[in-house]
């Protein structure tokens, strides 16, 4: 039978074609031709590297590094399709995927890119006084060519009209600011990736980053990058994570649970250097925050994963922004495992954004942040009218004797907890407290909602709902792990009216229930009993707690149990548990709150991650009032 013009005929693409495919996905967008370029100058061991656009990338894009450059043989080859340097060969002889320990192997960016724009190339190899020149247009090459040298050893890479030669593409394409944003994000993960190298960013003409290679010790320095990258707020409150294991380390730097973002956009992820945006790893952080954020939020988080090249596969995609881990349950569970060490060894710090926002909100309209100088005497009364009245909230005098309020039970902490109440306290409110307590000593409850303590060097402010919050939640987490949570038993059994299917999840989980202090049972169609409530949560909103866990467990997926979603089904039970805003504490009551904070972990943020106490420095209220 013979074939007709209508029927496909197997045939070779001609090289430009094929080069112009795999431009599709090695070269998404100009952010895409940056990354591949300064990679390889990485790769050839740059110390600087300056990038500089016009146009989102589209019109000009120029890369030029110190690294050590090529003669003018390497430059002829260095366009031709799959040809590297970087891909290490084995004893066998033959090519070794399993031990990559660069950033670009395949040998695909240059002629790639070369096949939809205006390429051109500079180099001079270090040690050498010569450089040489070579041009790619569509695909179409000129021969090498004697060009001016560069001062150095380096190459200088230049590629114009972006997507000429696939018109096609540029109908996909964002707008020239989104374009901007996505080269600016490229170079500044590489800089994260590289404190040693120093990148200079120009985008039309006006610097967007610019920061030199950083010098001295590895910690030291990579905190100065990520400073210099994600603002000084993240290095003031950032913690330092280093946790290895079976050869896997994992190092970097992770925020306070109070300094935390609406999205999880601001979470930095390296495997051996190389950035990379993996759902396991964010998936892990996920995990380790999950006992101090909530849903909405995320922390930021710059972490590093070191590991032999042989355990990780970073042949996955042709982009190399996905990794493969030979074991991914140890490399989650040690990103899980040393995030919370770090997080355990912040005790009860918060983060200094949270005063810094209170210092904002308190100062003056036309507030200068400067001393104010007077006159005289009764100049520095003009202007300020009648002195407020006294303010009319409870006051707390050291020197008095507490008393219990008659509008229900005192703060009580756990019998194991380092300072009891009644703990000792300055007889007089002039008197420092003890530097063993950093939280100061309580002067007095306002709104019968916040507590205020005047420490060494400043004041505090505690939120008692939250803050009380957070030490259920932790007395129930360590009570579950110990021996379990004691039960109280109701004198009369509380009923909660519920929409039938929320009975009915609730229901299936009796038995988990049960082990976390809750006793339950069915009473008729659509109603629940409650006859025994963990004994550590005292007054407890029976209604709105059991309301609270229908709808959790609405959102929790079948197959999980409850102790999978421990951290969650605890938190509820200990907010509805807690002190709650509006109660009037004694000053023994304010004291103990303060003293188990101290003595707490996490104390520093509820269960939601929002701060349990602002503390300002006494300099800083002294700014406020020009008295500095």
């Amino acid at each position: 039978m013979s074939l007709t013009a209508t029927q496909p005929v197997i045939r070779r693409l001609p090289p430009e074609t094929v080069n112009r495919i795999a431009a599709g996905e090695v070269v998404e967008r100009p952010a895409s031709v940056i990354k591949e370029l300064a990679e390889n100058a990485l790769d050839a061991g740059a110390h600087r590297i300056d990038i500089s656009a016009e146009g989102g990338g589209l019109v000009r894009l120029v890369v030029e590094d110190d690294g050590k450059g090529m003669s003018e043989a390497e430059l002829a080859l260095c366009i031709e399709r799959h040809a590297t340097s970087k891909l290490p060969v084995g004893a066998d002889g033959e090519d070794d995927l399993l031990n990559i320990g660069t950033m670009g192997f395949r040998g695909e960016a240059l002629p790639s890119i070369g096949s939809i724009a205006r390429l051109s190339i500079t180099s001079q190899a270090k040690g050498e006084g010569d450089a040489f020149t070579i041009a790619v247009e569509g695909g179409k090459t000129h021969g090498t060519a004697p060009a001016a040298p560069l001062g150095r050893g380096g190459t200088r890479i230049e590629v114009r009209d972006l997507f000429y030669a696939t018109p096609a593409r540029l109908k996909f394409l964002k707008s020239e600011r989104s374009e901007n944003q996505a080269i600016t994000d490229v170079v500044k993960r590489l800089a994260m990736s590289r404190p040693d190298v120093g990148f200079f960013l120009t985008l039309d003409g006006r610097k967007r980053l610019s920061v030199a290679a950083e010098r001295g010790h590895d910690v030291e320095a990579r905190k100065a990058r990520m400073s210099a990258m994600l603002g000084t707020d993240f290095g003031e409150n950032a913690l330092e994570v280093d946790q290895e294991r079976e050869g896997v380390r994992v190092t970097g730097f992770a925020s306070l649970p109070t300094f935390s973002r609406g999205s999880s956009q601001h979470q930095y992820l390296f495997v051996n250097g190389r950035p990379v945006r993996d759902k396991l790893l964010h998936g892990a952080i996920r995990g380790a925050y999950q006992d101090f954020l909530a849903r909405d939020r995320h922390p930021v988080v710059a972490l590093n994963v070191d590991l032999p090249t042989h355990l990780v596969d970073v042949n996955v995609h042709p982009a190399k922004a996905e990794v493969r881990f030979r074991d991914s349950g140890l490399v989650r569970g040690l990103i899980v495992g040393s995030l919370r060490h770090a997080l355990a060894g912040a005790g009860h710090r918060a983060s200094t954004t949270v005063s810094g926002f209170a210092l904002g909100r308190a100062r003056p309209e036309g507030f200068q942040d400067t001393p104010l100088h007077y006159q005289s005497a009764a100049g520095q009364l003009a202007g300020w009218g009648r002195p407020a009245e006294p303010v009319q909230d409870r006051v707390f005098d050291p020197g008095m004797s507490a008393r219990v309020e008659p509008d229900g039970p005192g703060f009580v902490p756990p019998a194991d907890a380092a300072y009891q109440p009644g703990a000792p306290a300055p007889t007089a409110p002039s008197e420092a407290p003890p530097p063993d307590w950093p939280l100061g000593v309580a002067r007095a409850q306002l709104h019968e909602t916040y507590v205020v303590a005047q420490t060494q060097d400043g004041i505090v402010i505690v939120d008692q709902h939250a803050a009380h919050e957070r030490l259920v939640y932790e007395r129930m987490k360590k009570m579950i792990a110990e021996t379990g949570v004691q039960r109280q038993q109701l004198l009369v059994p509380e009923i909660v009216d519920l929409d039938e299917n929320e009975a009915r999840r609730l229901l299936e989980r009796t038995g988990e229930l049960e082990e976390l202090g809750l006793v339950i049972e069915a009473f008729g169609q659509g109603a629940i009993a409650v006859r025994e409530t963990p004994a550590l949560l005292k007054k407890l909103d029976v209604q709105g707690l059991i309301r609270d866990l229908a709808d959790d467990l609405t959102e929790y997926d079948q197959a999980l149990s409850l102790k999978e979603k421990l951290e969650d089904v605890v938190g509820t039970m200990a907010c509805h548990g807690s002190v709650r805003s509006g109660r009037r504490l004694t000053g023994e009551e304010m004291n103990a709150l303060l003293r188990e904070m101290e003595a707490t972990p996490h104390s520093g943020q509820c269960n939601h991650g929002r701060p349990t106490y602002v503390e300002l420095k006494l300099s800083d209220i002294e700014r406020l009032f020009g008295r500095r």
